[in-house]
């Protein structure tokens, strides 16, 4: 896979945002699910991300995928030594896909993920109910 832009975006419908965002960008979803769905585009090189969840119309969280794990460790040495404090996660199963990534925050704590798409993948199995609770696809 090639390098490309990341947006997650938090939406209140898939079946609505999907509509929507077909017309938008002219193309179909490359991946649809109830709660999640993708398009990618390769001009401009965009990877967007459709999540139920978190207040909709509102940015979930930005990134950029990388081609493979070694550019990701490439960049996640960088993102060391420049003290930005990245949390690693490989082999990480999420919004149906299995990814080496590692997370960053900005200035003003908006969450990028710097990925490598390995495989898609259907979720994890859901925690029990008591389990705390902790969102896919964020930092």
């Amino acid at each position: 896979m090639s390098n490309a832009f990341h947006v997650s975006l938090n939406v209140e419908s898939i079946p609505d945002a999907v509509e929507r965002y077909r017309r938008i960008l002219g193309a179909e979803p490359a991946k649809l699910r109830a709660d999640y769905a993708k398009f990618e585009l390769a001009d401009p090189p965009l990877v967007l991300s459709l999540n139920l969840g978190g207040k909709p119309g509102t940015v979930g969280h930005l990134g950029i995928r990388r081609p493979n794990s070694a550019a990701i460790a490439t960049e996640l040495e960088r993102a060391q030594v420049d003290g930005l404090e990245p949390f690693s996660e490989e082999g990480v199963t999420c919004c149906y896909a299995k990814a080496d990534k590692f997370w960053v925050r900005d200035a003003d704590g908006l969450a990028w993920e710097m990925y490598a798409f390995l495989a898609d993948a259907e979720p994890e199995p859901a925690p029990p109910p008591s389990a705390p609770k902790s969102g896919c696809c964020t930092a």
